[in-house]
């Protein structure tokens, strides 16, 4: 709209000054938060579970040496208020195919080594916590070999229990096998004890509790009964990884009787606590700390402090056992209550992608704010660039008025803009460039008007000249009238 003089009036001033452009700090927010928010999203897919409050732990017949432990561990484990369910079995044996049955919910149990050749998929050990010393005895005159057994009443153990699975491996590397000459009887502990005493059988293969030293003490008293003196064990131990020679040295048993009267040499195999591969870690931790409670005394056959140990056997280490018997406990876990260092474990895990993404993305947001508000001033000035290289150029007077139309539609859209007050400075001294260009097309169109002026002129004044001479030739008898 034109004013009543005719000329146009100057641009209004209509942009809106705020606080804080919104639009842009979401822009600029967004991506981080969108990132943050999956970096936690698959924090929370991968972090582990709360741990459960209960276990299920096989362990041996009642009143063994097996389940007399697991009672310890069940009161261990409830100091943190995690309760532990103990069921008998018939030994190593049921406690492995229990482990291996998951519809059997056995999470742990103790296993002796050297019962399977191929270890079950999805079981895991949290260390060898004892040795199982294996102990022959028998009636006869004195043998040093197990070959020498063929033919003989032979109590190996009980279905199920790791002493028959061991004698049988021993026996058979001897040439003895079921169904030959040599009676292999299921009897085990006492029984096979009072047999053997009762003369009813001429060998027991006792392990486990029938083989600790008090037992061994009382057998080795009875008139008629010799112990079997593995002088081949470090022969057994390198054939067969999982045993150990085990050397008992004269007089442990009794000082004043001198028993044994001279060091009595035999083989144990080591009881593992096996666990399924998905027990929880903290479980883990709880079960290895109850384990250096209830086996890392001394005693005749271990050294204190060598049990529990992460060997090797027949069960991979689980990655967390091997963390704790390097490093022991995590810190949380040694300063603060079981369930409480639970927490807060899990929820750093959640901290993570906050500290490591969301954190040094907050520190690119201003810059980000900045170079978008910065952005919807900067990028008029490509366009006042090129207009004023254009206006430089011989135009004509229709591509002027264009220019000058192109620069009223860039300051109505930059005076129509939207800005924080913390850029109104950018803001104004991108008008005055635009005034600056305006200037600039009118001085050029002055300029350019002023010489058209002047060419027109100088045309005018030379077309004046060639007029009078014309007119003097044409009327050669004015000079003499004027001269009259």
């Amino acid at each position: 709209m034109k004013s009543p003089t005719g000329r146009k009036p100057p641009p209004r001033l209509v942009a809106r000054f705020v606080a804080i452009s919104w639009r842009d700090l979401a822009v600029s927010f967004g991506p981080i938060l969108l990132v943050s928010v999956a970096a936690i999203w698959l924090a929370v897919r991968l972090i582990q579970p709360a741990p459960p409050s209960t276990l299920t732990m096989s362990a041996g017949p009642k009143g063994s040496t097996y389940w007399n432990a697991a009672q310890k561990y069940k009161t261990i484990l409830a100091r943190n208020n995690i309760t532990l369910t103990v069921l008998e079995s018939e030994g190593s044996a049921q406690n492995l195919a229990r482990l291996s049955d998951p519809a059997s919910h056995v999470d742990v149990a103790f296993v002796q080594d050297g019962l399977s050749s191929k270890v079950p998929e999805g079981l895991v050990s949290l260390g060898s916590v004892a040795y199982v010393p294996l102990a022959v005895f028998y009636h006869g005159p004195p043998v040093t070999r197990l070959s020498q057994f063929e033919g003989e009443r032979l109590a190996i153990g009980a279905e199920g229990s790791g002493t028959r699975e061991l004698a049988l491996t021993l026996l058979k590397a001897n040439g003895i096998e079921p169904g030959g000459k040599t009676q292999l009887l299921p009897l085990s502990g006492d029984d096979a004890a009072r047999a053997l005493v009762a003369g009813k059988i001429d060998v027991a293969f006792l392990a486990g509790d029938s083989a600790q030293p008090p037992v061994m003490g009382r057998l080795m008293r009875m008139p008629g009964v010799r112990f079997f003196d593995f002088a081949q064990a470090d022969a057994y131990a390198r054939r067969f990884p999982y045993l150990t020679a085990i050397t008992i040295p004269m007089g442990a048993f009794d000082f004043g009787r001198n028993l044994p009267a001279a060091p009595l040499h035999f083989i144990a195999p080591t009881a593992e606590l096996v666990a399924r591969d998905s027990l929880h870690p903290a479980l883990s931790d709880l079960l290895v700390d109850a384990a250096k409670e209830v086996h890392g005394r001394s005693t005749l056959l271990q050294r204190a402090g060598e049990f529990p140990a992460p060997r090797a056997q027949d069960f991979p280490i689980s990655d967390d056992a091997a963390r704790y018997y390097k490093s022991g406990k995590s810190f949380l876990y040694r300063v603060l209550p079981f369930w409480l260092a639970s927490l807060a474990d899990r929820l750093l895990v959640v901290l993570v992608p906050i500290i490591v993404v969301l954190i040094p993305g907050l520190r690119l947001v201003p810059g980000l704010y900045a170079w978008r508000v910065k952005s919807r001033i900067y990028r008029w000035y490509g366009s006042l660039i090129a207009l004023e290289r254009a206006a430089l150029a011989d135009n004509s007077p229709e591509e002027r008025r264009s220019l000058v139309r192109q620069l009223d539609k860039i300051e109505e859209s930059v005076n129509g803009m939207k800005m924080p007050l913390a850029y109104a400075g950018q803001f104004y001294v991108l008008r005055e460039h635009i005034g600056f260009v305006r200037e600039r097309l009118s001085a050029v169109r002055e300029r350019l008007a002023a010489t058209r002026e002047e060419a027109d002129a100088t045309r005018a004044a030379e077309g004046d000249g060639d007029g009078s001479s014309d007119t003097r030739a044409a009327s050669p008898g004015d000079e003499p009238a004027k001269r009259t």
